[in-house]
């Protein structure tokens, strides 16, 4: 049965293939893959498991299908020292296609150039505002280089996932270190993790939000849950105090109280102390002090001894009188109260005359 493989690529590209020897070869071995029009040289990043894994989730992947295309064999020296003689190609590559591409005025920016292994094919990376039409620039290159070229357009992430880099947390970039997928990041995120909306401090070395604010938003939102919300008024033992900040890493709670003094409890503590007073209100409105309703028949109790001094006691409502009068209609309409208020029309009564009288007649 034939194993699959990860295989990574120069600039962090990584694509699946299939092994069909019976023993997989091991993690980091540079292998000789398959590809369009030739042959190149990579390395085993995943397989087993996780490979099958990657193979659904990632955006690269087969999803539950497997790659058509196979890794061929093991690296030998010898195919391991042209692939290090392409490095120095690849850079002298990318500077004279710039040099083209200034000579055709054209507003992109070639952020990186990989030759095949077996050299029949230049791929060049670049990012653009705009779409530009470099017809011209690709048969200036393929004369220069007498090669198959190809130009791809990414984006400002993806370029940042090429290149590498460290960022402001002092690690490597997500992107190209274990980030599967680069999805957008929008400033909601860094709202709901009570982050500065300014997007110098909250973006990354691509110019755009960090991607770190994508996947650790989900933390956020579930620990959130077990935390009161900021603002809200809560009653405890030393009475009614309002929840000032909260710290999910530390679980602790900030509560100030009426008179102005503010204290930190852990949330095991806040809600300690609220289930203490709730439960107090439940004893209270259940009637369960004998001190207050001993000798009281429970239908003599009054409505007042149902309520906490959290609630206002009702009053009862005014006897409803329904009265019947006849209108200018001759229809019965009914008025409510001892106020006899009688309810409007809609339009009132301007520009009109009698009961059959038209408007503006006598």
């Amino acid at each position: 049965m034939a194993h699959l493989v990860e295989v990574a690529f120069k600039g962090n590209r990584k694509e699946f293939f299939l092994w069909d020897y019976p023993d997989p070869p091991p993690i980091n071995a540079a292998v000789i893959v398959d590809v369009e029009r030739g042959e190149d040289l990579g390395y085993i990043h995943a397989l087993g498991e996780l490979a099958q894994k990657r193979n659904g989730g990632c955006s690269h992947g087969c999803g539950t299908s497997l790659p058509e295309r196979k890794a061929l064999r093991l690296a030998t020296e010898k195919d391991r020292g042209l692939s290090n003689d392409l490095e120095k190609l690849n850079e002298e590559a990318r500077r004279k296609a710039m040099e083209r591409v200034r000579a055709n005025n054209l507003g992109m920016k070639l952020s990186d150039a990989e030759w095949q292994w077996d050299r029949k094919k230049l791929t060049l990376y670049f990012t653009a505002d705009k779409r530009v039409d470099f017809r011209n620039l690709v048969r200036d290159l393929a004369s220069l280089f007498r090669t198959r070229i190809e130009l791809k357009q990414i984006g400002v992430r993806d370029e940042a996932k090429r290149l590498d880099g460290i960022g402001r947390c002092g690690r490597q970039y997500c992107s190209a270190s274990w980030l599967p997928e680069l999805r957008p990041v929008n400033l909601g995120v860094a709202k709901d993790q009570r982050l500065s909306l300014n997007p110098s401090q909250i973006s990354g070395a691509c110019g755009r939000l960090m991607c770190c604010l994508r996947y650790e938003h989900e933390f956020y939102v579930q620990s959130r849950k077990r935390f009161p919300k900021e603002g809200k008024i809560v009653a405890t033992t030393l009475g009614e105090e309002k929840v000032m900040s909260i710290d999910i890493f530390h679980e602790r709670v900030t509560l100030r109280g009426i008179e102005g003094d503010s204290r930190s409890l852990t949330l095991a503590e806040y809600k300690e102390e609220t289930a203490q007073h709730d439960g107090v209100a439940v004893a209270v409105a259940n009637g369960d002090d004998d001190e207050a309703t001993e000798g009281i028949h429970p239908e003599e109790i009054s409505p007042e001894l149902l309520y906490t001094a959290e609630h206002q006691v009702p009053t009862p409502r005014a006897n409803i009188v329904t009265e019947h009068r006849p209108n200018g209609n001759g229809n019965a309409r009914e008025s409510e109260g001892s106020g006899k208020r009688r309810r409007g029309r809609r339009g009132g009564r301007r520009g009109r005359g009698g009961d059959d009288t038209p408007s503006g007649t006598s």
